[in-house]
C-alpha cells in the first residue's frame, strides 16, 4: 500500500500541471467564468460541497466557508508576490484528495476538515494572485471568482441533498470517484 501511495504522489508532481492559468485577471466577469470554466477548480470546488454534506452538522456551511476565506489569502499572498512551493500539485492534491475523501466516506473533526480545505484553497487562490498584472487591483476579478467559487460550492450541496433524496445513501459517495477520474486526466491532460 505504501508503495501505491509513493508512486500516485511522484505522479502527482510529475504531472502536475492542473492549473491551466488565464491571459486576463481584471474583470467581474473573467474572474467569474474562470472556476466555471477551469476542470481543476470545478471538480475541486463542487467536491467541497458535496464532501461537507456527507461531513454533516456545521460542517456544511463551515466547511465551504474557510475555503472561500482561505482562497482569498492565498489570492493576496500571491499578488504580494511571496513564493509558495507545489502550488500546482497542491491544486492537483486537492481534486483528488477530495474525490478520494468522498468516495471514502471520510470524516474528520471539523477544525481538522477546515484545515484541511483550507490548505487546498490557499493554493487554489495563489495560482490567481500570483497571475495577477502588477498594474492591476484585481478586485474585480477576485469578487467574480468569489462567487463563483461559492456557489460551485452551493451546486455540490444542492448535488448532495438532492442525491441524497432520490437515490440510495451510498450512491454519493461515487461522485467522488468521478472527482478522482476528472483529476486523474489532469495529471496527463
Amino acid at each position: 500500500m505504501k508503495q501505491k501511495i509513493a508512486l500516485l504522489t511522484l505522479g502527482i508532481m510529475g504531472f502536475s500541471a492542473a492549473h491551466t492559468g488565464i491571459s486576463s485577471t481584471s474583470s467581474f466577469m473573467q474572474g467569474f467564468s474562470h472556476p466555471l470554466t477551469g476542470l481543476d477548480h470545478l471538480l475541486a470546488m463542487v467536491a467541497v460541497g458535496i464532501w461537507a454534506t456527507q461531513l454533516k452538522g456545521k460542517a456544511v456551511w463551515a466547511v465551504p466557508a474557510t475555503f472561500v476565506l482561505l482562497m482569498l489569502l492565498g489570492g493576496v499572498l500571491g499578488m504580494l508576490g511571496m513564493a509558495l512551493p507545489f502550488v500546482e500539485t497542491g491544486i492537483l492534491a486537492s481534486v483528488l484528495l477530495l474525490g478520494l475523501l468522498i468516495l471514502l466516506q471520510a470524516r474528520f473533526s471539523l477544525m481538522s476538515s477546515m484545515a484541511l480545505v483550507g490548505l487546498f484553497a490557499v493554493f487554489h487562490g495563489h495560482a490567481h494572485g500570483a497571475e495577477m498584472p502588477a498594474t492591476a487591483t484585481g478586485l474585480q476579478y477576485a469578487l467574480g471568482f468569489v462567487l463563483a467559487t461559492a456557489g460551485l460550492h452551493l451546486s455540490g450541496l444542492a448535488v448532495s441533498l438532492l442525491l441524497k433524496r432520490l437515490l440510495p445513501a451510498q450512491t454519493l459517495r461515487y461522485t467522488g470517484l468521478g472527482v478522482l477520474l476528472g483529476g486523474l486526466s489532469l495529471m496527463f491532460a
